[in-house]
């Protein structure tokens, strides 16, 4: 089963919903991976500008954690992930590391991926989105795939605020509200480890 967790803006949440449903889902014995893709100019493989031509000498660069530590991808084994990957790539050049995420997908049976932009070349079996409404940001690849969710984990309360997306597509999916630090609730993990069953 692949599981991808969005959301519309940075520092939301995602990577603690990704760590929360793999603690809550052991069974699943699941591989994490977060992609993280960079401005211009900064390479993949040093996470700085390092003068290569990007483009060709380092399009994508993907590591394995090999022990829990403070990163995104190290919480995720810390949280019982039985693998974890970060997979760098620069803006728009995510289908270079296609190929050897999908190796990593096909020697997984449950894979959980924190990323909105790999919805251009994947469709998951389950499609999370995570919303503040008190973040009036907006990432187009998040605007991209808005209606694609299958389930909405959402923080505060009030209206929508962001332009071109309508109510409806709130109104019509399933919703979890929930209060940081706990990203993941009991209904929340219940809700995912049925469709893990039903994958099953």
């Amino acid at each position: 089963m692949l599981v991808v967790v969005g959301g519309h803006s940075r520092n939301i949440g995602k990577t603690s919903v990704v760590a929360g449903l793999i603690a809550a889902t052991p069974a699943a014995r699941w591989t994490a991976v977060k992609i993280t893709q960079h401005g211009h100019g900064v390479c993949s493989a040093a996470g700085q500008p390092c003068g290569c031509a990007i483009e060709y000498d380092h399009p994508f660069a993907i590591s394995r954690e090999t022990a829990p530590n403070q990163t995104d991808s190290g919480r995720f084994l810390g949280a019982g992930a039985e693998r974890s990957y970060w997979l760098r790539t620069p803006v728009g050049q995510l289908g270079e590391a296609m190929p050897e995420l999908r190796r990593i997908l096909d020697s997984s049976s449950n894979v959980i991926l924190e990323s909105n932009s790999v919805l251009r070349f994947l469709r998951p079996d389950l499609y999370l989105v995570v919303l503040d409404l008190a973040n009036a940001d907006m990432k187009d690849s998040s605007r991209l795939y808005f209606d694609r969710a299958d389930a909405f984990i959402v923080t505060g309360d009030g209206a929508i605020p962001w332009n071109g997306i309508p109510p409806r597509w709130l109104e019509a999916k399933t919703r979890f509200a929930v209060c940081p630090p706990r990203y993941v609730s009991a209904d929340v993990a219940a809700f995912v480890a049925e469709r893990l069953a039903a994958h099953r």
